[in-house]
């Protein structure tokens, strides 16, 4: 059969995402400060965006002509010209000799001390006193444990080649203040020996905080021990050869093995709960994450209001006096470029509108839906999926996704993300279901009511919850414990 080439018609159908609705899903998933941004962006790329101003304020486009430098306004040369006439010096002279007349007579001796002398030695200042910190204390960000380390390094007794074995073990540490790689690493690295690493890392072992640099728990322990409570034997005891038992709460192993009273052991026990298990966690230069809700919930009067949050968030609107070039006329390249603008400027400013409308609706859906929870809690949650929603709303279960990650509502039992909300359910014993939230809920409050020397066990719980109605199983029980990192109920007692 030979080969040959054809024309020919076909009439097919196909989705195609065009760029104004791919638009429109990315800025429906952005979060509050995403979404800020993005805005920020096109306002620097469109020339037709521009910030919505107050209705007292000039709208954009009149007034234009009045802005701008008076001396650049037919009828105002006179006012350009000093008063002087032709033998006035030029303004960029009168200037210059004007500042250097200033630099002359400035007193920057009495201009300095003001500025870093305490208040209380400013002699006839007519400055205001305020207790305002001091420049030594204005940093741009706060110290790292590496630089904390380091500092600490340069005053120590050491020579330059044991400072930059320092700084390679400094180096290598987790944020937890621990040394997980090899001596023998660090020692190929720095181009020395092990045991001279080893005599660097005991001394950076004794800076602070105590307990840095150490290679596992147990020399954590001990070093923090050594340096706190040199003559508590019985706690370096514990420490060096019954830290298993410790771990385990088997106390009356460690009272029989050491021949000790179980006083003593629990006297022991205090002293190394005292201690830090991760020295490195008390610096941490890490910005804490605040979260700020898109919408908020109140109730009112016994009833809820639902409120966008819009702080922050730009009113956008056409540049008018481009839309007036537009009507005027002019080249075809440049009014194809401004309908363009146009076009994509419009297609925003309804994108975002867009979304804030679905954000409400989804909300108010949610509410309607878990009602129970926002008049009591957490353990009126009802199970509920994505489908409910998008039934409820008239969209798709895709969009009610990319509405509910990482927006956050403000609601009277606290702040949660929209996704919260949707769990799935625990069968009750008697017909109907609860939702998963609500069961690791009362799990939790379980364990914090519990016995501490007669903590409860997985099965314990099980038969507590099926008495209320719940139908779970132990092993569905220990996946909720784990995912609350609560300990198994051998770990949790206490015995002392």
């Amino acid at each position: 059969m030979g080969l040959e080439i054809k024309q020919s018609l076909k009439l097919s159908q196909q989705l195609v995402m065009t760029p104004q609705l791919q638009q429109a899903i990315k800025l429906l998933q952005l979060n509050r400060l995403e979404l800020a941004e993005t805005i920020g962006q096109e306002l620097l790329e469109n020339p037709l965006l521009e910030i919505s101003e107050d209705a007292s304020d000039t709208e954009p486009g009149e007034g234009s002509e009045s802005e701008g430098d008076g001396r650049d306004q037919p009828g105002n040369e006179n006012e350009s010209e000093p008063a002087g006439g032709e033998d006035a010096p030029a303004p960029e002279l009168e200037e210059i000799k004007v500042a250097e007349e200033a630099k002359e007579e400035f007193d920057w001796e009495n201009y300095l001390g003001e500025y870093s002398s305490s208040p209380a030695s400013r002699e006839g200042s007519s400055y205001e006193e305020r207790d305002t910190p001091s420049f030594e204390n204005m940093l741009t960000r706060a110290p790292s444990l590496k630089d904390h380390l380091l500092w600490q390094l340069r005053l120590s007794a050491l020579d330059q080649r044991q400072m930059e074995i320092g700084s390679h073990v400094i180096g290598n540490l987790t944020p937890d203040g621990y040394l997980q790689t090899p001596l023998e690493d660090l020692a190929q690295a720095a181009e020395t020996e092990v045991p001279e690493v080893e005599k660097v890392l005991q001394v950076i072992q004794r800076f602070d905080p105590l307990g840095i640099a150490a290679r596992d728990l147990k020399e954590c322990l001990i070093i923090q021990a050594t340096e706190l409570y040199p003559g508590h034997d019985l706690v370096h005891d514990i420490l060096e050869n019954h830290l298993g038992d410790l771990e385990k709460r088997t106390y009356n192993n460690i009272a029989k093995k050491l021949g000790v009273s179980m006083e003593e052991v629990g006297e022991a026990l205090r002293v190394i709960q005292s201690l830090e298990p991760k020295p490195g966690r008390s610096i941490n230069d890490e910005e804490p994450q605040y979260i700020t809700p898109d919408i908020y919930v109140y109730k009112v009067d016994g009833e809820f209001v639902i409120m966008l949050n819009e702080d922050g968030l730009p009113k956008l609107k056409v540049n008018s006096f481009y839309k007036d070039a537009l009507a005027e006329g002019g080249s075809a390249d440049a009014k194809e470029y401004v309908q363009n603008k146009l076009r994509s400027a419009l297609w925003l400013i309804r994108s975002i509108h867009q979304r804030q409308r679905t954000i409400y609706k989804v909300t108010e859906s949610i509410l309607k839906h878990q009602r129970s929870f926002f008049d009591k809690g957490v353990a009126y949650l009802k199970p509920m999926v994505l489908r409910d929603v998008a039934e409820d709303v008239g969209m798709h279960e895709s969009t009610i996704s990319r509405v509910t990650t990482n927006k956050y509502v403000h609601t009277p039992q606290g702040v949660f993300e929209l996704k919260y909300f949707f769990n799935s359910g625990i069968n009750r014993v008697e017909g109907g279901s609860v939702a998963s939230e609500a069961v690791k809920e009362r799990i939790r409050r379980l364990v914090s009511e519990e016995d501490p020397k007669k903590p409860l066990s997985d099965q314990a719980i099980a038969n507590i919850l099926k008495k209320e109605n719940i139908d779970i199983a132990r092993r569905t029980v220990a996946k909720y414990r784990e995912m609350l990192n609560i300990l198994p109920s051998s770990r949790r007692r206490r015995t002392l």
